[in-house]
């Protein structure tokens, strides 16, 4: 670590000797203060990667300096067990409270605590045809979407014990039903398991999130569905970003970019998926290639069906101008991300509190960042609102980046307000 600080600070001077910047004028720019930079600079002080960044960007080094600073070690995925290996068993107290754990398959059969999905149900008596012609389906499909919208506003605690049970009740009735519907009832299935890997991520199980992609992949090749496979890699890519893995989301990216068979849409959130890993790099150029890439496939996507994979869009507002803005604040140019951001999330209902706490931390953070502690107090005490509301893991990660960057203006009177409030927020437990 030391030896890295000497590399940095030693390459830091002579960026910024040759752009011609005192240490004063730079540390104006990126809004630390000039002892700190002196100290960054002499290798006394460890660098970080938002200060790399945000130095990047002031001296057009193309993310050399963010290169320089040691990224947590890439990690893979966690390797999806058999399924004939491990179910996820349904766990609930006498309080009504409840969670996954993972169960070795034979234990699970010897305990009685296994069944189609790791769940202690029985298996529905019958799956006739006329599941696709008495209503049933058409439930389902609107039990979804209500659980979807529900994913908005509450903790996935909330969320994932429903999905849990309407995934296995489809899969169960599709057990002995004939081809066409059961087909219909596989793809059904699909999309609630897909939307259970997106919770347990929400819930910090990054493990438990690719389990059920898997079984989301599996239900939807029986039904004739491919595409689910080349989702679930934007869903893996999504893990290794928030583990600020940026050669590892490109590669996934771009692996689910050239699937073939793949929908415009599925493309399109792929590509977007792939300028949020060139962003993490610091590489602007491919970043911005990539989001015109996303924009202009996502024009050409088919957003009728309420059943698609994804969303091209989040609660009104532009889902390619909201991550362009995510990039944007990555690539050390907070103040454009933080004017993306204010007119986007003008867009979303109120009532979206997760799109409000995920953006809305970024938001905060981009005026953080661009030095403006006023607003960035205003919005983090609005963030906490929402952010509490949801109890997202990935939300968190960004509110403790905001964490550290308002800790060094505590003497603020608009940190001062909120700070201990966003602590307290950190210090709760994932439910």
């Amino acid at each position: 670590m030391a030896e890295q600080s000497d590399v940095f600070g030693v390459e830091l001077r002579r960026l910024r000797t040759a752009a011609g910047l005192s240490l004063a004028s730079l540390a104006q720019q990126v809004h630390y203060s000039k002892g700190y930079l002196g100290k960054i600079e002499t290798g006394v002080k460890q660098p970080g990667v938002d200060l790399a960044r945000r130095c990047d960007a002031v001296l057009g080094a193309g993310g050399r300096l963010a290169r320089i600073v040691d990224q947590p070690a890439p990690a893979s995925p966690p390797a999806a067990v058999e399924a004939d290996g491990e179910v996820w068993v349904m766990s609930m107290a006498p309080d009504g409270s409840s969670w996954m754990v993972p169960m070795p398959r034979r234990e699970a059969i010897a305990t009685g605590a296994v069944s189609l999905l790791g769940l202690t149900l029985g298996a529905p008596r019958s799956a006739s045809a006329s599941a696709a012609h008495d209503g049933t389906l058409a439930a389902f499909r609107s039990l979804f979407a209500q659980v979807r919208q529900l994913g908005q506003t509450t903790s996935p605690s909330v969320v994932l014990p429903m999905v849990t049970v309407h995934t296995h009740t489809l899969r169960g009735m599709a057990n002995g039903a004939p081809t066409p519907v059961r087909e219909q009832l596989l793809g059904l299935a699909a999309r609630y398991s897909e939307y259970a890997g997106w919770m347990a991520q929400e819930a910090g199980d990054d493990r438990a999130a690719l389990w059920w992609t898997r079984n989301a992949v599996e239900m939807g090749a029986a039904a004739g569905d491919t595409e689910l496979a080349t989702y679930s890699l934007i869903r893996q890519a999504l893990i290794t970003l928030y583990r600020d893995d940026a050669v590892g989301t490109i590669d996934l990216a771009q692996q689910a970019q050239a699937a073939p068979g793949t929908s415009p849409r599925v493309q399109g959130l792929a590509a977007l998926r792939e300028a949020q890993g060139h962003a993490l790099a610091c590489d602007y150029d491919n970043c911005r290639r990539a989001l015109d890439r996303a924009a202009a496939l996502l024009d050409q996507a088919d957003t009728e069906s309420g059943m698609t994979i994804g969303s091209a869009s989040v609660s009104g507002a532009d889902l390619n101008q909201l991550v362009a803005a995510w990039c944007m604040h990555d690539l050390g140019r907070s103040r454009e991300a933080a004017d993306i951001m204010d007119r986007q999330l003008a867009l979303v209902p109120g009532t979206a509190h997760r799109t409000h706490a995920r953006f809305g931390a970024r938001r905060a953070l981009a005026y953080a960042a661009a030095g403006d502690i006023d607003q960035a107090g205003a919005l983090t005490a609005k963030v906490l609102d929402s952010a509490d509301l949801v109890d997202s893991a990935t939300v968190r990660q960004d509110l403790k980046r905001l964490a550290r960057l308002l800790g060094r203006e505590r003497d603020h009177s608009a940190v001062r307000d909120v700070y201990p409030r966003l602590n307290a927020a950190l210090r709760s437990p994932i439910h």
